[in-house]
């Protein structure tokens, strides 16, 4: 008698406060695999979604775009080949980095519906990062050097060194930096010098890393800056002005010999 009391209650309570006992959970939401292995993305719900439960998996990629896996309580075409179910699971034989994102497992029955996600991180080790570094620039100028990996998952962070030396994230912290004034993005592997100094110069190369296998770096190349050859521009200006000096003297001369037209004149060509 007691116990239908507390029973009468606690769905009171729960018809009051609106809470449910329908729900969806996965045993291991954050997944991690090596490429080419498989593995299995779990999914469970509870018993008020009815025997007759519909289950469905979706991916969403890291560009956001949408598929879905089992539809209909069947594979879809794309992943026939390499993915089953076993109960409410998904089983993939083997994984590719194309993998790589976050699956949704959707439960609907008895006029309910409820999901659970569960991400997936495919270890690809980074390979050779791309790297872009100016051969000259002048000083007081922006200088701009790029790295790159695509291949690595999760994706990489990068660090730089110059002249062998590892270039701390943030020089501000680091005495022997203090004066160095380079902005440094592990994210994006950008090394920026906003305004170059003549310190600048050096050799530099890059170095990108993940969880799922050593780092690997670029070749070294260097970078020099150099004051502007304020001494070059002066002298072509002047070597411009002697060519348009000649060229008036020249029109001028040939014009008093009569050899140019009566109507072209001097200052018409001037």
């Amino acid at each position: 008698m007691r116990f239908n009391r507390l029973l009468s209650v606690a769905l009171f309570v729960c018809a009051a406060t609106g809470v449910s006992s329908f729900s969806v959970t996965s045993s291991n939401p954050d997944v991690k695999v090596k490429e080419n292995e498989g593995v299995d993305l779990t999914c469970s719900y509870s018993a008020d979604f009815g025997a007759d439960a519909r289950v469905e998996w979706k991916f969403k990629d890291m560009k956001g775009s949408q598929t879905y896996i089992v539809y209909d309580k069947k594979i879809t075409a794309p992943y026939a080949s390499r993915v089953e179910m076993f109960g409410n699971n998904l089983r993939f034989s083997k994984v590719t980095r194309n993998d790589n994102g976050v699956y949704d497992c959707e439960v609907s029955g008895n006029g309910q519906f409820r999901e659970t996600r569960v991400k997936l991180t495919v270890l690809v080790p980074p390979s050779a990062p791309v790297c872009r570094v100016p051969t000259s620039v002048t000083t007081g100028k922006k200088a701009l050097l790029s790295c790159f990996d695509k291949d690595g998952s999760p994706p990489p962070q990068y660090k730089w060194y110059k002249d062998g030396t590892l270039l701390p994230a943030d020089p501000s912290k680091i005495a022997a930096f203090k004066n160095a004034t380079y902005r440094l993005n592990q994210y994006t592997g950008n090394l920026e010098f906003p305004a170059s100094k003549k310190m600048d110069t050096a050799e530099y190369y890059c170095e990108a890393s993940n969880s799922a296998g050593p780092a690997q770096r670029c070749r070294a190349m260097r970078m020099e800056v150099r004051d502007m050859n304020t001494g070059g521009i002066v002298a072509g200006v002047i070597v411009a002005l002697l060519l348009v000096g000649l060229l008036a003297l020249g029109v001028w001369y040939a014009n008093k010999k009569g050899y140019l037209p009566s109507e072209c004149t001097l200052p018409h060509l001037l």
